[in-house]
């Protein structure tokens, strides 16, 4: 069985899908192609996928709908890419949760290099969040779940990470109450691959106070410290 990542790429524009999916596969990674979003949601319900390329202005269905529909579902990364750079797309993409934003045209080189980085991050945090003496981490009114990289509520509802937000809650939980810098929360989420991308660590946290907080506008969990960067107020407890 060939153990090499799998990627989805899906855009409408042949004369890019067929090129990228070619020369990521000369470059070890296994590639499966979809030209719509019909035809990925088909792909995802029967294979195994690590990560998706995700062009966003497709016809029918557009990629953000498909890109929420997949975080809501799962916690495959995501790399959106798309022709449009408008600020309102890019923000939009990274609060649904992707992990990725590339402009086209982009360089094909520098775009492999940002999956290895995706994919290794993917990977170094699932080898950490399955050691034997982190089970789980209770705070407030949640858990986290590290065994089954899984957050849920008080009543047991499981809530969708993409993986910026679960490294991120991953640090916040290992490391309570202390004042943590940008620089500080990229080294504990692997993310100094992507320092040019270092924007994500606010939009990352800035979504996942959406997801925790009961007020997003007044955080009582993920508090902000001017001039020193976020901490997380609450008290931690290891189950």
């Amino acid at each position: 069985m060939n153990s090499n990542p799998h990627i989805l790429v899906v855009d409408d524009e042949r004369d890019i899908r067929d090129p990228l999916a070619s020369y990521l596969g000369k470059n070890g990674l296994r590639t499966t192609t979809a030209a719509n979003a019909a035809q990925a949601r088909d792909i995802l319900a029967v294979h195994a996928i690590d990560l998706v390329l995700l062009d966003i202005m497709m016809p029918g269905e557009d990629g953000l709908s498909l890109a929420a529909f997949i975080r809501s579902t799962s916690n495959i990364p995501l790399i959106l890419v798309t022709a449009k750079t408008e600020d309102v797309d890019r923000i939009i993409g990274l609060e649904i949760g992707a992990d990725d934003y590339v402009p086209k045209p982009f360089n094909p080189r520098e775009l492999l290099a940002r999956i290895k980085a995706v994919l290794r991050r993917t990977s170094e945090q699932a080898a950490l969040v399955h050691a034997p003496d982190a089970s789980g981490y209770a705070f407030g009114q949640w858990v986290l779940r590290t065994g089954e990289r899984e957050l849920v509520d008080a009543e047991g509802v499981s809530v969708a990470l993409s993986t910026g937000e679960y490294n991120l809650l991953v640090a916040f939980v290992t490391h309570p109450r202390r004042v943590l810098t940008r620089d500080q929360l990229l080294d504990l989420t692997q993310g100094r691959e992507l320092a040019a991308f270092e924007r994500s660590i606010d939009n990352h946290i800035s979504r996942l106070r959406r997801k925790i907080e009961a007020d997003a506008a007044d955080p009582r969990l993920i508090k902000t410290v001017r001039g020193g960067g976020y901490t997380l107020a609450a008290e931690v407890r290891r189950i």
